[in-house]
């Protein structure tokens, strides 16, 4: 049993392995516990780290720091690649107000912690890790370690970095708790309903995205006879979609072309929302959907899904389906959000098509834009390494500012993440298609902040107990809890009773804003719904650079301070 024990003790590659996934393993295991309906998820993995650290497991200080990096820059290029395509959409329908909110969390929590820095005269890695901890943003924590590591020399900057290691996880925990807290002490105060507060926000999201209606018009307005198409949707590019038309006189309607012309008596059969419907009526004529019930042959309509690079990035206009196969692109569906098709709709790798024409018509359009589920889930590895690439360039930028002993940069944590966003915003850049499919993007994002986790734990885990039990443990988690909970309850108080948000919504909000994912599962698993999601993905990206970058003006204005 000697190789066994020195697979353990012996430094190495194989003990890291070992080690790493021993401590990873055993966290996962403590987070899946749940104890009244909470549990801490992957946050169990910093408490394994800590325990057998702390009961003598050692890894070399060169193989910890390369993971811990490595496994944060696969986590949040994960998160990036996620909340990227419905990032812009969000922000457009009222994620300019969510996006204040959540500022104001971040910001009231940074002049907190400086506060209570400055009033117990915590050291600057005290204060940062606590500061770190007590919003559970790991990412934050390592974009702080990078500027103790460039500020300080090396000796100095690794008892920092351990110090404040120590200080995120003292102040970990109710960082955690305490967002649960605020939202369970919310439900108490005023006395909430899950059930009728989803009722509310349903009929909010309806006003935001209107559901998409079909619609036959008769054309009768002189202005456009005689104008194609092309011409027609140039002059009015927020119009609806077509799917079939059909001139007077024809037996059977067909898919529309851009060179068909407008002429009196055709019928257009549009999809779109309330407005672009009332819109069409005033423009072309009105509706008369008793001719289309009786009429003959109608197209078939069938979702098809673009899993061919060739026609991803194409606006719909560019790819028109009608000229070569005689199908039309209505309406389609990108991260879980219907939209209409209009001519300068942009496709994306991964999109759902809704497709009108023939069924031979159909099944060729189909070979053409690939209609393979088993495609999508095929993760193409190129996009994702070169974009990590091109995020850690983005995040090593240096940003000079008078008087700061260090160059700003959104880091390891920050480039990646920013990279990420925009990529897949473009979805098709560089002759590449930027997709991630659910399942890698999943594995990427739990293994990386696993890895992280593990990393940090088995670093500060030898002085952790005695620090806490001996030292300023009990300080940092007093001030911790201070930094978690009065943003949160404050700004929770200001959206419900000023701003009368509903509880889906605000859920979501506190969760993104402390870039939270168990507290999300919790919210989402009491309501039952998946509602709090949407708000969380749209504050979240902001709310993680903003805390990436509060971390490193803390661990400067500290340090010039001091």
């Amino acid at each position: 049993m000697l190789w066994f024990t020195r697979l353990f003790s012996d430094p190495g590659a194989a003990q890291a392995v070992v080690a790493l996934c021993l401590v990873t393993a055993l966290g996962l295991a403590l987070g899946s516990v749940r104890v009244r309906g909470i549990r801490l998820g992957v946050g169990g993995v910093l408490f394994s780290g800590l325990a057998l650290a702390h009961c003598g497991m050692r890894v070399e200080p060169e193989i910890l720091e390369f993971v811990r990096e490595f496994g944060l820059i696969f986590f949040v290029y994960a998160v990036g690649m996620q909340v990227g395509p419905g990032f812009a959409a969000s922000l457009r329908r009222r994620g300019l107000s969510l996006n204040l909110f959540a500022v104001l969390v971040v910001l009231s929590g940074l002049l907190i912690s400086f506060g209570l820095s400055r009033a117990l005269g915590l050291p600057a890695p005290a204060a940062v890790g606590m500061f770190c901890g007590a919003v559970t943003n790991t990412p934050s924590l390592a974009a702080s370690s990078q500027v103790f590591a460039e500020a300080m020399p090396p000796e100095a900057a690794a008892a920092a970095v351990a110090e404040a290691g120590m200080a995120y996880a003292a102040a970990y925990p109710f960082g955690f708790l305490g967002l649960i807290l605020t939202l369970l002490l919310l439900r108490l105060l005023f006395r909430i309903q899950p059930g009728r507060e989803l009722e509310t926000l349903r009929g909010i999201e309806a006003l935001w995205n209107p559901p998409l209606r079909r619609r036959t018009f008769v054309v009768r307005n002189a202005d456009v006879f005689g104008m194609s198409l092309r011409d027609f949707f140039g002059l009015h590019p927020d119009g609806a979609a077509l799917s079939w038309i059909k001139a007077a006189g024809e037996e059977r309607a067909r898919a529309p072309a851009p060179e068909t012309a407008l002429a009196e008596g055709m019928l257009l059969s549009a999809v779109g929302d309330g407005p672009q419907m009332e819109k069409m009526s005033v423009l072309i004529g009105p509706p008369d959907e008793a001719k289309a019930g009786a009429l003959p042959g109608r197209p078939e309509e069938r979702r098809l899904l673009l899993s061919k690079s060739e026609a991803a990035g194409k606006t719909v206009q560019r790819l028109w389906l009608t000229p070569e196969f005689g199908v039309a692109i209505t309406r389609l569906v990108r991260a879980g959000v219907e939209l209409a098709a209009t001519p300068a709709t942009r496709l994306h790798y991964g999109d759902s098509l809704f497709c009108v024409g023939g069924a031979k018509d159909l099944e060729r359009a189909a070979a053409f834009l690939g209609n393979s589920a088993k495609a999508l889930e095929h993760p193409r590895v190129l996009p994702v390494f070169l974009g990590i690439f091109l995020g850690v360039i983005l995040g090593s930028i240096p940003v000079y500012i008078p008087g700061f002993p260090a160059a700003l940069k959104l880091g390891l944590a920050g480039g990646p993440l920013l990279a990420a966003i925009l990529l897949s915003r473009l979805n098709n850049f560089a002759g590449m298609v930027w997709y991630l499919p659910t399942s890698a993007n999943l594995i990427l994002r739990e293994a990386g902040i696993a890895l992280f986790l593990a990393c940090v734990g088995l670093n500060s885990g030898r002085d952790f107990a005695a620090t806490l039990t001996q030292g300023a443990g009990l300080v940092w988690m007093a001030a911790g809890a201070a930094v978690t909970f009065a943003p949160l309850f404050s700004v929770a108080l200001l959206a419900r009773i000023v701003f009368k948000y509903d509880y889906a919504t605000i859920c979501g909000l506190l969760t993104g804003s402390m870039t939270d994912p168990p507290a999300l599962a919790f919210s989402v698993q009491s309501l039952d719904s998946d509602a709090p999601t949407g708000v969380y993905a749209a504050v979240y990206p902001l709310t993680m650079m903003l805390r990436i970058l509060f971390s490193q003006i803390l661990v400067f204005v500290l340090l010039l301070w001091s």
